[in-house]
C-alpha cells in the first residue's frame, strides 16, 4: 500500500505562532474584558489552554487536513499518553481504515474502497488479491516498523502535544460560543498570510476545544473532546492477519 504520513496538528503550529491581531472584519477586545477569563488577555488564555490540553492524559481528535503529498486526510481518533489510540482516518474521501495501537502492535481493518485507492498502480488482479485478502479483516504489524511508524506516532499524546512547551502566545480574544454544545471563547491569531482561530473552554479546565487553520500549506479544522477518557483500544477479537509475517 502507499504510505500515508499524516500531518503535524495545525494546533501545533497556531500554538507557536508569531501573532499581530484579529481577523479582518473581526471587532478587537476591550483593554478591560469582561465575562469569560475576565481580566485576562487572548493571549493569557492561549496559554493556559496549550497547558490545559497538554497536560491531558488522553484526548479525541476529529477533523479533516491535508498530509505531506498533498491527499486530504479524515482522522477520528482517540489516544492518549500511553501511546494506545483507536479511531479511523480515510484519505482523500476514498473509503475507511480503523485503527487500534495498544503495546507495541499496530492493528488495521480496511474496507474495499480504501484499499483499492491506495493500491493505485498495481495491476487489476493484484488489486483484487489484495481486496479478497485483507478487505473486512483486521490485520496486525508491528508500530516500529516501516509501514506503521507514520500513524504510530500519532498514536502517542506526548508525541503530539511535544511542540506545546514554552509557548508564549499573544493570541486576541473574540466572541464566545458553543462548540459542540461546549461553551467557548475565540480567539484570533495570524502568522504572516496564515490565520488560525482557536476555540478554549470557558468551563471546567480550558481546554482546546477546536483549532481551525487557513494557512495555505496546511489548512484544516481540528476538534478535540473526551479528555481523560479511558482510549478504547483493545486487541481485536477473532482472526487477526499478520502483515509482517506475511512480508517476511
Amino acid at each position: 500500500m502507499r504510505r500515508t504520513a499524516l500531518p503535524a496538528l495545525c494546533l501545533a503550529a497556531a500554538a507557536t505562532a508569531s501573532l499581530t491581531g484579529c481577523l479582518p472584519g473581526e471587532d478587537k477586545a476591550d483593554s478591560a474584558p469582561k465575562g469569560p477569563f475576565a481580566g485576562l488577555t487572548g493571549g493569557e488564555i492561549a496559554d493556559q489552554a496549550v497547558e490545559a490540553t497538554s497536560n491531558a492524559s488522553s484526548l479525541r481528535m476529529k477533523g479533516g487536513m491535508k498530509d505531506d503529498d498533498g491527499s486530504l486526510v479524515d482522522l477520528d481518533m482517540a489516544l492518549d499518553e500511553k501511546g494506545r489510540c483507536a479511531g479511523t482516518m480515510s484519505a482523500n474521501g476514498q473509503g475507511e481504515a480503523e485503527l487500534r495501537m495498544t503495546g507495541d502492535t499496530l492493528y488495521m481493518k480496511y474496507d474495499e474502497k480504501f484499499l483499492r485507492a491506495q493500491d493505485e498502480g498495481a495491476s487489476k488482479e493484484e488489486t483484487d488479491s489484495v481486496v479478497a485478502m485483507l478487505a473486512g479483516k483486521w490485520t496486525k504489524m508491528s508500530a516500529t516498523g516501516s509501514d506503521a511508524k507514520d500513524i504510530a506516532g500519532f498514536c502517542d499524546l506526548d508525541t503530539v502535544l511535544a511542540d506545546f512547551e514554552d509557548v508564549n502566545s499573544d493570541a486576541t480574544r473574540g466572541r464566545t460560543t458553543t462548540v459542540d454544545g461546549s461553551p467557548a471563547i475565540v480567539l484570533h491569531e495570524k502568522d504572516g498570510k496564515d490565520a488560525y482561530t482557536l476555540y478554549v473552554a470557558t468551563e471546567g479546565e480550558p481546554y482546546l476545544l477546536k483549532v481551525v487553520s487557513r494557512s495555505a500549506e496546511d489548512p484544516g479544522t481540528v476538534t478535540f473532546s473526551d479528555f481523560d477518557t479511558p482510549v478504547p483500544a483493545e486487541k481485536p477479537k477473532g482472526e487477526v492477519i499478520d502483515l509482517d509475517a506475511m512480508n517476511g
